[in-house]
């Protein structure tokens, strides 16, 4: 989730209750919710299984939230910890019904915003489709559970594009390093990230072979949504990266590899964790304000813009499944509407 929404109380929604003193008869509020067979097959892996790599963690982690929300209080106390033990992978939803649903839904609406309370209703759809494909619940219940709708609403868009200048100086820091393997590394990283327009998950996962350095052609092999694309690197990008590979060498392996304090290049793959580690540290030292690794996409997907190349196209680069996702990185909105304000005066 969000690390700057409003988190919600775990127990603010209506659960799924279980009455001790009424076995399985429905309670004052919802029916009851006994805990799911441990066995295969298991609705919610093979749901994960259906999605690109990228998003399976993601999804987990989605459908952990709401099941701890939604089935928490059908655990006994005396068992321990109950938002411990209760997961995806242990909740009864093959009892899910369409009011648990709508319940959830307004809770979702109410704390988080549109995109991230649509992500947690696709998941539970998803695995409850799954459940309907296993036999474990009538068409009925399904096509009840599934056409609960989504929230509607949009929120502004969370981080922000660098300035051309915030740009130099962190390039500039890359030369500054007493190892020239890491400053070179980390300038081609930046590169590839700014010019791109690379997700960071895409990056680690590059290989020395999916990189032409007669082009600059870059192939993009395991993106989001399981789908490959082609991006070039040109203008100073081509010459960064064609400087790492020169200290890195022309074995095969990761396009991008830690470098040891000895100056010694490894080959093997970096995590996106160390992706966010290294662009903090440059940012600190070339005294840039706080951004991420996806900021350096958005600002991509923004320089295309006001430099005038066709959405379309720029769709393309970011690899995006639908136009109006690369609509949100277009910033000319937004300062036009600046310009539109000087045009009023208050005599203050």
């Amino acid at each position: 989730m969000p690390d700057d929404e409003q988190q919600p109380p775990e127990a603010s929604i209506v659960p799924i209750r279980r009455d001790e003193s009424q076995g399985d008869q429905e309670s004052s509020s919802l029916p009851a919710v006994p805990c799911q067979e441990a066995g295969p097959p298991d609705p919610v892996e093979i749901y994960l299984r259906s999605l690109a790599p990228g998003s399976r963690r993601t999804m987990r982690e989605a459908l952990d939230k709401a099941a701890r929300r939604m089935f928490g209080a059908s655990w006994d106390s005396k068992a321990g910890d109950v938002h411990a033990l209760l997961n995806a992978h242990t909740a009864p939803w093959q009892r899910l019904g369409h009011q648990h649903l709508q319940t959830m839904r307004a809770e979702l609406a109410e704390w988080y915003a549109p995109a991230t309370a649509n992500k947690i209703l696709a998941a539970i759809k998803g695995v409850i489709k799954e459940c309907w494909r296993l036999g474990r619940i009538d068409s009925e219940t399904y096509h009840r559970i599934i056409d609960v709708a989504t929230v509607k609403g949009q929120r502004l868009m969370r981080g922000r594009a660098l300035e051309l200048g915030e740009i130099r100086s962190l390039a500039a820091t890359c030369k500054e390093k007493k190892h020239a393997e890491v400053g070179m590394r980390d300038a081609a990283l930046i590169a590839v990230l700014y010019c791109c327009g690379l997700r960071r998950g895409e990056a680690v996962a590059l290989e020395l072979a999916d990189y032409d350095a007669d082009t600059g052609a870059i192939a993009v092999k395991k993106a989001k949504g399981n789908k490959q694309r082609i991006v070039y690197t040109s203008n100073g990008s081509k010459d960064a990266l064609d400087a790492w590979l020169h200290e890195r060498g022309r074995s095969p392996g990761p396009l991008f590899c830690p470098v040891n304090k000895g100056g010694k290049v490894d080959l093997r793959a970096m995590t996106e964790q160390a992706v966010r580690k290294i662009l903090q540290r440059r940012g600190r030292d070339a005294g840039v304000k706080p951004f991420t690794p996806h900021d350096l996409r958005r600002t991509c997907a923004s320089e295309l813009w006001d430099a005038g190349v066709d959405g379309a196209t720029i769709q393309k680069i970011l690899g995006h499944e639908s136009q109006t996702t690369t609509a949100k990185y277009d910033r000319r909105g937004e300062r036009a509407k600046q310009e539109a304000a000087k045009a009023l005066l208050f005599p203050f």
